[in-house]
């Protein structure tokens, strides 16, 4: 007789009913999908990026469907720390699901100061520090792919709040497990891996680029095999936990992440053209663990065989 299994994971403190969050950018601030998925059935949810002052975001078009995936440039558009906190944390507040926001700045003080101002606010499981988003034009994408940036400002950010910090790492990189390790030593809490990767379709008519900032982040299922491989050559790098995205659409793409050493795994993309991805995501692991008779998902994390 199979043993009951338990579903459920700790990812840098934060508490979760299982190992399946909504990925940042991909689930807006959470009233947006509130009818159609059950979000108390969620492991956390990663609401929509978030930097000090209301931002309007970049100039449309600046989204696209491509073969395998959707490239996007929305530009982080969003409330500010003020208008999400009035605005949206009442009806988060209401559930019982982690809140991890994700934040970016177009400095490093900007970064700091966001950071600090959300350890007042009631209600935040944790910071997800996004320093790998491609499709802005300041900030971003030039600390992700530095490594020294990288580390100073997770460095600098890490004084400014006692919320568990998820560095979100850029997928760009030569090695992804220096990043990881600089990353877990300048404090890190846990990684989220891998943002889009950096993309741009070109109309052959007017032989102009399609969307209005040029470039733009590419995700979906044409990322996972990338994604899948980072997720693997981080976990090895470090002894914090590592939360796996990029293309997941089934179960199985969630469980090779955890297989390469995720503890935990975000659906993001897949919210845009089904809506229920994640809970069959959520249904198809706690299967597999009842099929092959483990008790916890910790027994399957990094159970990748030579």
């Amino acid at each position: 007789m199979s043993k009951q299994s338990d579903i459920g994971v700790e990812i840098a403190g934060i508490r979760m009913k299982n190992p399946v969050m909504v990925a940042s950018g991909t689930f807006g601030y959470g009233p947006e999908y509130a009818d159609l998925v059950d979000i108390n059935g969620l492991g956390a949810i990663v609401v929509k990026g978030i930097c000090l002052e209301a931002c309007e975001g970049n100039d449309v078009p600046r989204m696209i469907e491509v073969r395998g995936g959707l490239i996007n440039a929305i530009g982080l558009q969003g409330p500010g720390v003020d208008g999400f906190v009035e605005s949206y944390m009442p009806f988060l507040r209401q559930f019982d699901t982690p809140v991890i926001v994700n934040i970016w700045g177009r400095d490093e003080e900007e970064y700091e100061e966001v950071a600090a101002r959300f350890d007042d606010a009631e209600g935040i499981a944790g910071l997800e520090l996004n320093i790998s988003c491609p499709n802005v034009k300041s900030g971003g994408i030039a600390f992700g792919t530095d490594l020294k940036m990288a580390a100073d400002l997770i460095g600098r950010v890490r004084k400014r709040t006692s919320l568990p910090l998820i560095p979100k790492l850029a997928p760009n990189v030569p090695q992804v497990g220096l990043f990881a390790k600089a990353a877990e030593e300048a404090g890190a809490d846990a990684l989220s891996l891998i943002n889009t990767l950096p993309a741009m379709v070109i109309d052959i008519e007017t032989r102009r680029p399609v969307l209005a900032n040029r470039v733009g982040g590419l995700s979906g299922p044409a990322i996972h095999p990338v994604a899948v491989k980072q997720v693997w050559e981080a976990a090895q790098a470090v002894s914090i936990p590592v939360i796996g995205m990029g293309g997941i659409e089934t179960a199985e793409d969630a469980l090779e992440f955890i297989i390469a050493g995720a503890a935990a795994v975000a659906v993001g993309t897949a919210n845009f053209t089904d809506p229920g991805t994640v809970v069959r995501v959520i249904d198809g692991i706690a299967a597999y663990l009842q099929r092959h008779d483990l008790a916890s998902v910790s027994e399957l994390v990094g159970s990748i065989r030579e």
